[in-house]
């Protein structure tokens, strides 16, 4: 079983692959690939996005809980 990749290790992989969907605009001939091309950038950045927010969720956690151990600690005393 592969072990769970860091945030910035996806983000990292996203990259490169974003980076290889650029490479294939490029060359991309015809409306086909090309529409396809969007598609792909569009999940990939869609990802690399929720990927963010992730973390930004994970912080706000942690600071709420700070903030309720805070109060507990001024409560109990």
């Amino acid at each position: 079983m592969d072990r769970h990749k860091s945030s910035d290790e996806l983000i990292k992989n996203l990259d490169n692959m974003l980076s290889k969907i650029n490479a294939m605009e490029i060359v991309a001939s015809d409306d086909y690939q090309k529409n396809s091309i969007k598609i792909l950038r569009a999940l990939i950045e869609g990802q690399m996005h929720s990927i963010n927010e992730f973390q930004h969720l994970k912080k706000a956690i942690d600071l709420l809980t700070l903030q309720l151990f805070e109060v507990q600690n001024k409560v109990n005393s």
